[in-house]
């Protein structure tokens, strides 16, 4: 199964500045608690921001592998567990070669755009964050997507947000 996990907000937004343009502790634990031990496939500006603010607060990133997408041939993840990729399509053929049964896509855009295009994607774990945050990144049109798996509204300091779960 392939999955995606992302954070948008009411226009579909997921980023500005190669930044999430909020902080929701409560999405952080739930990304981190959805990926720990998997593999997880992502572009090369992806993780480096998830790697500059996991070295920053000094831990571990928590999934089992990291599959970084990039056309750059001479590119190295800094972590050990971290690879490279130089497509989506071999990003996922590690993946299972890992054994992974459930594949996570983590980002950016062109990687969820790429995905979601090709009808690869079995799962959507969304958080839908109310307002909108003049993202520059935008996640692709879900509407395939009819399937609520799970839902739960929720609020977080300023924040009001719900988690769903969608499948086709």
């Amino acid at each position: 199964m392939i999955s995606i996990i992302a954070a948008l907000d009411e226009k579909r937004g997921i980023g500005k500045d190669n930044k999430i343009p909020w902080h929701i502790k409560e999405d952080l634990v739930r990304l981190k608690g959805l990926t720990k031990d998997h593999v997880v496939i992502l572009g090369r500006k992806t993780y480096e921001s998830m790697d500059e603010y996991y070295t920053r607060s000094d831990r571990e990133m928590p999934g089992k592998l990291y599959v970084v997408v990039t056309r750059d041939e001479t590119y190295k993840p800094k972590r050990s567990n971290a690879g490279v990729a130089h497509s989506l399509e071999v990003a996922i053929q590690i993946a299972k070669e890992k054994g992974a049964n459930e594949i996570f896509i983590m980002g950016g855009g062109q990687i969820f755009q790429e995905a979601m295009g090709r009808g690869l994607v079995d799962r959507l774990y969304l958080t839908l964050v109310e307002g909108d945050y003049g993202a520059d990144t935008f996640f692709p049109d879900y509407s395939k997507f009819t399937k609520v798996i799970s839902e739960e509204d929720r609020e977080s300091g300023e924040f009001k947000y719900k988690f769903i779960d969608l499948g086709k």
